[in-house]
């Protein structure tokens, strides 16, 4: 069942919701580098007693980089799961970018913020997005 927000509410939620967009958006950018240095590194082939200390050892790096990338990808779970639970419908991790549902005489808007911004001051209608949001003000 969808909640819908007012406006109160939506900038109330602000308050636990901007510690864990900042912190998706640093685990995204964090999941990025270790996902270039994987690919970064030379794929070995397990290696077999007598090989080289050097190729036991990147098979030991590539190894602790993916798991530390299983890492992130589960904290990062994590918090979408905290947004969804709340009710908010996350958009764009890399902006912060979130939409709370809202009823406006009747029919639904998305009521639009991300992260740096104070409170929200920005709306849409269902079919439209980021690039189709208006002020509040213009809300009737």
């Amino acid at each position: 069942m969808t909640r819908f927000f007012d406006l109160d509410e939506a900038n109330e939620t602000l308050r636990e919701l901007r510690p864990i967009l900042a912190a998706l958006r640093d685990q995204r950018a964090e999941l990025i580098r270790l996902r270039d240095r994987v690919l970064a590194t030379t794929p070995v082939d397990e290696p077999t007693p007598g090989a080289s200390p050097d190729a036991a050892e990147a098979t030991e790096n590539l190894r602790l980089l993916r798991m530390r990338m299983q890492g992130v990808i589960d904290q990062m779970q994590a918090g979408v799961v905290r947004i969804d639970e709340l009710g908010v419908t996350l958009r764009d991790i890399e902006t912060g970018l979130i939409d709370f549902a809202a009823l406006v005489t009747g029919r639904q808007v998305w009521l639009c913020w991300r992260l740096g911004e104070d409170e929200v001051a920005w709306w849409h209608e269902l079919s439209t997005g980021f690039d189709g949001r208006l002020p509040l003000t213009e809300l009737v």
